[in-house]
């Protein structure tokens, strides 16, 4: 029986690559791919794959945003994580949201295979690379304050902070959530109060900061 993989990935060049490596791999099946997290939400809702490959810096809605809706909604399909960060707040936040396993880019091709049979067999995979101190402190709560911003703010809240961190207008963001401009821009407002945050520009040095979004994009 096959393991049914959705890539979650912005450049495709690299996803191309991916694709080449799993084709490779009989047991391993493509079944979708997404540019953005919106997307891999979508698609895990159509497809109900066994795991996605999931990047983290995305537009329109993260890695760690996507994580959480689709671990929400599609209860029977994990989420690896394949990152080129190893920064605790992108390893937490992806735990935190749900995920079954982290993974750095420069991963050889052996082990990223490895580590999607173990999270598509109900285990748990770590990178060497994040699996230290940072990983420990996590998983044993010891970092009291984990969590804050899912704690702070609500999964719209959070959808819009992106949002508005990339650029778009209050008209735009509606369109882009399917709710009224004047929902969007209650939810932009409430984000701002909770964060004592008066400004676009300091949303956006929060949301970068929180790993949301980022600058390159």
């Amino acid at each position: 029986m096959s393991i049914r993989i959705v890539l979650a990935d912005d450049h495709q060049l690299f996803r191309d690559g991916l694709s080449a490596l799993l084709a490779q791999e009989a047991e391993l099946e493509l079944v979708g791919e997404a540019a953005n997290g919106r997307t891999a939400v979508e698609l895990a809702g159509e497809l109900a794959p066994d795991v996605v490959v999931m990047d983290i810096s995305m537009s329109d809605l993260n890695g760690i945003e996507a994580t959480r809706q689709i671990v929400q909604r599609t209860l029977a399909t994990k989420v690896l994580a394949l990152s080129m960060h190893s920064d605790r707040r992108f390893v937490e936040g992806m735990l935190q949201a749900g995920a079954s396993g982290y993974l750095l880019k420069d991963c050889a091709n052996e082990e990223f295979v490895r580590a999607i049979r173990e999270v598509a067999a109900g285990r748990t995979y770590l990178s060497p690379a994040v699996a230290g101190q940072v990983v420990e402190e996590y998983v044993h709560g010891e970092r009291a304050k984990a969590g804050a911003l899912s704690r702070l703010l609500t999964a719209r809240e959070r959808e819009v902070l992106q949002l508005v961190a990339e650029g778009l207008r209050t008209k735009e963001i509606a369109n882009r959530l399917h709710i009224s401009s004047k929902t969007a821009e209650t939810h932009r407002q409430q984000l701002m109060n909770k964060l004592n945050i008066h400004s676009v520009a300091e949303l956006t040095k929060f949301a970068v900061r929180e790993g949301l979004t980022s600058l390159d994009k």
